[in-house]
């Protein structure tokens, strides 16, 4: 009985079915999945229901990114351990994947070989960065981040209307999807405008990819 109540519970969110479903059946030998999401939206009723110990995540995944689901997830529930799973070797990604509360970093690349070692590491509460990454400049990007890259913060809300209008959805179909108002929608998009000093629609697209909500 005590060792099946150590066996650490595994919330994958990825919107490749196909990698998610591998993912599954190579740590399920191991640990305990109990479930698969699709995007990043759905990731907090999952959590509550759930109650995972890991959560194994996708950076770009539709309607909210994994990098502001995993921060909205650690700040209500700090315990729980975020492994970031994805294609991005770009070394500022890396850096704001951990400022966001992950513990650890894994290649899709190199998943097979490297994934039963992170979730290992990461459920003895250590941390795991896939050896492809320059861990020294990881590590620098972390300890000099200076206050001007520190933009102003717009809400979850905003993050969640901005990534759709971001993947290409008007206004009109924004809002039916998070059921509100367009003209809510609009006033939220105006609002990111203002509190980003952001003048053009073609601007807040940029700030998107810029912080990785969809690829450029």
């Amino acid at each position: 009985m005590l060792e099946s109540r150590s066996v650490a519970r595994i919330l994958i969110a990825d919107d490749h079915q196909l990698l998610a479903d591998a993912c599954k059946n190579l740590l399920e030998p191991k640990f305990k999945v109990v479930g698969i999401v699709t995007d990043g939206s759905q990731l907090a009723s999952a959590v509550a229901e759930f109650k995972p110990d890991i959560i194994l995540l996708d950076i770009y995944m539709p309607r909210l990114n994994g990098l502001d689901a995993g921060e909205q997830i650690k700040k209500k529930n700090p315990r729980m351990k975020l492994i970031f799973l994805t294609m991005s070797l770009e070394a500022e990604v890396v850096a704001e994947a951990f400022r966001r509360g992950a513990s650890g970093y894994v290649l899709k690349q190199s998943a097979g070989t490297e994934l039963l070692l992170a979730v290992h590491r990461v459920n003895r509460g250590e941390s795991y960065l896939s050896p492809l990454i320059a861990k020294e400049t990881v590590t620098f990007l972390l300890n000099n981040r200076g206050s001007s890259t520190e933009e102003k913060r717009i809400t979850p809300r905003q993050i969640e209307i901005l990534q759709l209008l971001a993947e290409g959805m008007s206004m009109k179909q924004v809002a039916n999807v998070i059921d509100v108002k367009p003209g809510t929608v609009a006033f939220h998009k105006y609002r990111m405008m203002e509190t980003l000093n952001i003048s053009t629609t073609a601007e807040l697209l940029g700030y998107a990819i810029k912080r990785q909500m969809i690829h450029a």
